[in-house]
């Protein structure tokens, strides 16, 4: 699999490109925006490694280009910003996932195994048991009040409503729906949707439920729900419970 990692640290570069080649990966390396989008332009990579804080052009900046000609390309932010206005900006911008510096390699590397894993052998859901299906036929469907998801066409609606998300809003969104009624701790979503064998950062699991909910909960009634100091939940308000499901 081929990764182009981006930093104006020519250190940071050759150490990335040791560490990666090391595990079979064949990387490319570029030291600013302008060599990187030339880069990609010219050869499809599976993953980006992307520095933001570049001299010719903002990192945020150069993820939204790349994904204009491959919107699948997954990135992966490395940045000394750590703030979570910045890792918002980030993962709102189309960045998968993001690493502070100082970082860890055997952290990185994992992260990048598990982007990988997600994006390049395909999502692999576990399809509903049938149980609610016409004479226990299986379904590629999940539902829940007027939300559907389609496992094979990666369509999301609400009501007749079509709803447009990310690779990784996609995963969550299908982790909640596969778990309905049932409150998710972080550490469960970050096992079940990053997948991370070692101590994720919880605030992903924040950010990236808060932009969920402005495209799932923008109708009514809201669906995915705070459980104060435990996790999420994915229900109908007590006054909805009636709610027909289609």
């Amino acid at each position: 699999m081929g990764i182009l990692v981006v930093d104006d640290e020519p250190s940071i570069c050759e150490l990335l490109s040791d560490c990666l080649s090391f595990e079979g990966f064949e990387v490319d390396t570029a030291y600013n925006a302008t060599d990187a989008l030339s880069m990609a332009e010219s050869q499809r990579y599976d993953l980006v490694i992307l520095d933001i804080m570049l001299p010719d052009m903002n990192g945020i900046e150069v993820c939204k280009r790349l994904h204009i000609e491959d919107k699948d390309t997954p990135i992966l932010f490395l940045t000394a910003k750590d703030s979570p206005a910045d890792k918002v900006r980030g993962l709102v911008s189309g960045g998968d996932d993001y690493v502070t510096k100082p970082f860890n390699l055997e952290e990185l590397v994992a992260r990048v195994r598990v982007i990988l894993k997600r994006t390049r052998s395909g999502f692999h859901p576990q399809v509903n048991d049938g149980k609610n299906s016409p004479e226990g036929s299986v379904t590629h469907k999940l539902h829940f009040a007027d939300l559907s998801l389609d496992e094979m066409t990666y369509e999301v609606f609400r009501g007749d409503n079509l709803i447009t998300l990310t690779a990784t809003e996609f995963y969550l969104l299908h982790f909640l729906m596969s778990n309905p009624k049932r409150v998710l701790s972080k550490s469960q979503i970050l096992n079940g949707v990053w997948q991370y064998d070692f101590d994720g950062d919880g605030n992903i699991v924040e950010t990236y439920i808060s932009y969920l909910r402005k495209k799932i909960d923008r109708f009514d009634p809201p669906l995915i729900h705070t459980v104060r100091g435990v996790g999420y939940i994915l229900r109908l308000p007590p006054d909805k419970k009636r709610f027909q499901q289609k």
